[in-house]
C-alpha cells in the first residue's frame, strides 16, 4: 500500500508467516455460508447454485498473508444503484503486514486519518488515492495496520458495464479494451466496478453494495496454482521489496504483472515432485 512513482506500482500489507492448510480456511467457508435462499439477482448466470454464499467476517478474520491467498478465486459483487450487479473473481492480491512492513502505509505503527481502516476489525474496506485521480482497495485483516490489495480480478458478468466505465476515464478515441484488461490492475478494477472513495472504512461482510462471494463452482483454489513473488512498486523498501507478498493465479491472462522465471520455477519444483511420487509407486 504504498504511494507509487511510477504507473504500474499499486498496493497495500502483509504477512507470509505459515501457511494455513487447505482444509481451514474452507472450514471457515463453510462456517459463513448461510442455509437461506437467496435471491435471482444474487447470482450471476455463471452459477447454477441457488444457496447464499456471501462471505462473512470470519473468512476476513485471518493473518493477512493467508487472507491475501484466501481471496485468490473468490468473487467480488458491486451492485450498482440500478441494481445492475457486476462481477469478477479475484486473481491477484498483495498482503501488507501492518507496523513490521517498510512497504505498508501503516509501517511503524502509524496510524492517520487516511489509513484508520487498516486498523479497524477483518474484513473493513479501505480505499486511498494514488496520483490524485486513481483509486486502490484494500481489506484489512488480523493483525495491527495489516491489510489485504486486491490487484486484478477475472470479469464473470457486467463487462460491458464495466468496459463503460473504464472509457469514461479514459481519452476519447482510446481502443476499446479487451475483457482481460477491464480490471488488471489496482485503479482499474476500482474504475471497472465503480469503487468510490465513500467506500472506505465501509464492511466487506455487511454492504449492501459491494460484497464477496463463494465461487459455487470452485470450492478451493490449491497451493500448486497460487504463485507467491515480491510486490510491485515496492522497490525503496530494501529487504520488504523481495519478500513473496504478491500471490496470483499461474498463468491467469487477468494478472497485472506475470513473473514467468517464479511461475518456471514452480512447474519444475511439480515435475520433481510428480517424477518422485512415479519412482515409490
Amino acid at each position: 500500500m504504498t504511494t507509487r512513482k511510477r504507473k504500474k506500482s499499486l498496493s497495500p500489507q502483509s504477512e507470509s508467516a505459515s501457511d494455513q492448510t487447505d482444509g481451514e480456511p474452507l472450514k471457515r467457508l463453510i462456517q459463513c455460508q448461510s442455509a437461506t435462499k437467496t435471491v435471482d439477482h444474487h447470482l450471476s448466470p455463471h452459477f447454477s447454485l441457488r444457496e447464499s454464499v456471501r462471505l462473512c467476517y470470519s473468512f476476513f478474520s485471518q493473518p493477512c498473508a493467508d487472507l491475501a491467498k484466501a481471496f485468490l478465486g473468490k468473487v467480488l459483487v458491486r451492485k450498482l444503484i440500478d441494481g445492475t450487479e457486476l462481477r469478477g473473481r479475484v486473481v491477484e492480491t498483495e498482503a501488507y503486514l501492518g507496523g513490521e512492513d517498510k512497504a505498508s502505509h501503516s509501517a511503524g505503527g502509524k496510524r492517520t486519518e487516511r489509513n484508520t481502516a487498516m486498523f479497524m476489525k477483518p474484513g473493513t474496506i479501505y480505499v486511498y488515492p494514488i496520483y490524485g485521480i486513481y483509486l486502490c482497495m484494500n481489506v484489512s485483516s488480523q493483525g495491527e495496520g495489516a491489510a489485504v490489495l486486491l490487484r486484478s480480478l477475472e470479469p464473470l458478468s457486467g463487462q460491458d458495464v464495466m468496459r463503460g466505465l473504464r472509457a469514461a476515464k479514459r481519452k476519447a478515441g482510446a481502443k476499446i479494451l479487451k475483457e482481460k484488461e477491464l480490471c488488471n490492475g489496482p485503479s482499474k478494477l476500482c474504475q471497472a466496478l465503480n469503487i468510490q472513495r465513500c467506500f472506505d472504512r465501509r464492511d466487506l461482510a455487511t454492504d449492501t453494495e459491494v460484497w464477496l462471494e463463494r465461487d459455487p463452482e470452485r470450492e478451493t483454489v490449491s497451493a500448486g496454482e497460487v504463485v507467491s513473488v515480491p510486490r510491485i512498486g515496492v522497490e525503496s523498501h530494501g529487504e520488504w521489496a523481495t519478500k513473496p507478498l504478491r500471490f496470483y493465479l499461474r498463468g491467469h491472462p487477468c494478472v497485472s504483472v506475470l513473473n514467468r522465471d517464479a511461475e518456471r520455477q514452480m512447474q519444475s519444483s511439480i515435475d520433481l515432485h510428480n517424477i518422485e511420487m512415479e519412482r515409490t509407486v
